[in-house]
């Protein structure tokens, strides 16, 4: 039994994710997870909401309720919108947990006693109307870069590049939208990543693999310019990490917190002793202590582009620099963006579809459907009103939902609501066999190769071959004259069900759930041996009809959601 830890990168505390942030990093994790459970390997999969630094205050002001209490309620929502995904999380933290506290005072201790921790005294943006020393996303302006008039402090979300406040052109607060700023001079720690550079680059050299977005984005940072710098990891914020040295105080720090990308992914591994403390698992070391028994864990990380640098490079060199036997990450998947109906999706500028809005038109299958099959891999990729209805019609109605239909009232109908027995296979079911063999391992290649739209093109490969036997087949004509053929027609077909409730789990969970429950068995062995699979539904094994599987969108309905989802959120 294989073991595999995998995270998704996690989700900020402000407020309803929407579907581009779902299908960059949760999502397809998700269904890496379940692929890898259903193939009886041990898994921990972790996420948590990210609650610390300016979003977090700045959500919670509008809000008008106190930080604290504000995270407290929206890590409960994330939690329950998640659960309507069917995300399978082993555990869901949060970042402001009295565990990932004293790990990143840990680790910070542990950086600082190798000396790759400097202390700077530094000018930063004063905010006069506000009162305040304004750090990365209290000011907003225009990149220097790309030109992007929404830019924030600390980097810019158009062009992706890592910004400081300073460089803004045509600085604003985010909080008042003050122009009246000044620059004064304050104090804060730097992690000395620059010292790390060699190190790092050698280490990304022996990861294996590895998509070409995330390796070329990470030697960017390494080699543009003048290669990777050292980043502040303190901030003059209330809300966060205490600055301290392991348990100690740190002298000329007091009132400081640590920058949330510093403590954000040491949460992964603060999420594991949450996991543990909560009585859901036992011995969290062993899944991120190499000398706890972490040597033989496969570690896989899920994330947009975005996120990309701070996790091959930053948290690596935290972990690296701490010189305690950490679980380093042995795969990163990253995506592009999912830009939605000729814009892009925007959590700050409320534009687009969120999750609970998703949730709230279609159950979970739907849209975990569509977003797994137009993952934006190679590039980025459109959520289109459109494609979106085209694609539920077509695979999920006609092709997977049709075909269950078909075959279990057919069944009712000539026989009974159990599995009929007579007949013996032909070459059209030997041929059928063969096929379904070959598109089912390579549909298992892909999985495990975290290619999901090519996974989600072979599971559909695999639905279309049962319609194409039963088209060829025609039960219902071979009934007439020749019953016991279209017996063994229909007990292979009641069987194909099955199958495709196992295979499809990871993708539609619900609907899988709801075939085996029609087929009546709990047997979601997976299909190792094909000619074996389509034998588990014996002669006589009862079977009901089941509900739908996949309704399909109606012309009006699309319509009156493209309309509804035109605007923005309020």
């Amino acid at each position: 039994m294989a073991r595999h830890l995998i995270t998704s990168a996690i989700p900020y505390i402000n407020g309803i994710k929407h579907l581009g942030n779902l299908v960059g990093s949760q999502l397809p994790a998700d269904l890496y997870a379940r692929f890898q459970r259903a193939r009886g390997n041990e898994v921990l999969f972790l996420c948590a909401t990210d609650e610390h630094g300016t979003p977090a205050e700045l959500a919670a002001a509008k809000a008008g309720k106190p930080v604290a209490e504000y995270c407290a309620e929206m890590h409960g929502v994330q939690a329950q919108i998640a659960e309507g995904f069917r995300l399978s999380f082993d555990h869901f933290g949060r970042s402001s947990s009295e565990q990932n506290k004293k790990l990143t005072q840990h680790f910070a201790g542990r950086l600082a006693d190798a000396g790759l921790i400097r202390e700077v005294s530094e000018k930063q943006v004063y905010s006069n109307a506000d009162g305040r020393f304004l750090p990365d996303r209290y000011i907003e302006g225009t990149c220097p870069n790309c030109g992007y008039d929404k830019a924030r402090g600390d980097q810019c979300e158009n062009c992706t590049k890592q910004l400081d406040p300073t460089d803004l052109i045509d600085p604003r607060s985010a909080i008042s939208g003050s122009t009246d700023l000044e620059v004064r001079e304050t104090k804060h720690l730097y992690l000395c990543q620059s010292q790390m550079k060699d190190q790092l680059e050698e280490w990304i050299d022996t990861r294996e693999g590895w998509p070409i977005l995330t390796t070329s984005i990470a030697k960017k940072w390494l080699t543009d310019g003048d290669g990777l710098q050292d980043r502040g990891i303190t901030r003059d914020l209330a809300w966060g990490v205490p600055v301290k040295k392991g348990t100690e105080d740190w002298p000329g720090m007091e009132g400081k917190v640590f920058y949330v990308w510093f403590d954000a992914p040491i949460e992964y591994i603060a999420a594991a002793q949450e996991w543990v403390d909560a009585g859901k698992g036992a011995d969290w070391e062993r899944w991120w202590r190499t000398d706890k028994g972490a040597e033989d864990v496969r570690y896989t990380q899920f994330m947009g582009k975005d996120n990309v640098p701070f996790h091959t490079l930053s948290f690596p060199a935290t972990i690296l620099g701490s010189g305690e036997p950490w679980k380093l990450v042995d795969y990163i998947k990253s995506f592009n963006y999912l830009n939605y109906d000729g814009g892009q999706f925007s959590t700050s500028q409320g534009r687009g579809v969120f999750m609970d809005q998703a949730l709230e038109i279609l159950p979970a299958d739907y849209w975990r459907w569509w977003l797994l099959s137009h993952a934006p891999e190679s590039s980025d990729s459109e959520f289109t009103w459109e494609n979106f209805q085209a694609s539920v019609n077509k695979d999920l109605a006609d092709v997977l939902g049709n075909f269950v239909s078909r075959v279990t009232k057919f069944c009712r109908s000539k026989f009974s609501e159990a599995v009929p027995e007579g007949g013996a296979y032909g070459p059209s079911e030997e041929a059928l066999i063969e096929t379904l063999t070959t598109r089912i391992r390579a549909y298992e290649g892909h999985m495990e190769a975290m290619e999901v739209r090519k996974s989600a093109g072979e599971l559909r490969a695999i639905w279309v071959a049962g319609n194409e036997y039963l088209q060829e087949a025609a039960p219902w004509s071979t009934f007439k004259t020749d019953p016991e053929t279209a017996a063994m027609q229909i007990r292979l077909a009641l069987n194909l069900i099955r199958l495709y409730a196992v295979l499809s789990a990871p993708f539609i969970p619900d609907a899988s759930a709801q075939l085996m429950q029609a087929m009546q068995t709990e047997d979601d062995s997976w299909p190792d041996d094909v000619p074996a699979a389509l034998q588990v539904l014996e002669p006589g094994h009862a079977f009901t009809v089941p509900e739908v599987t996949f309704r399909k969108i109606a012309d009006d309905e699309r319509e009156g959601w493209q309309e509804r989802f035109s605007g923005v959120r309020s």
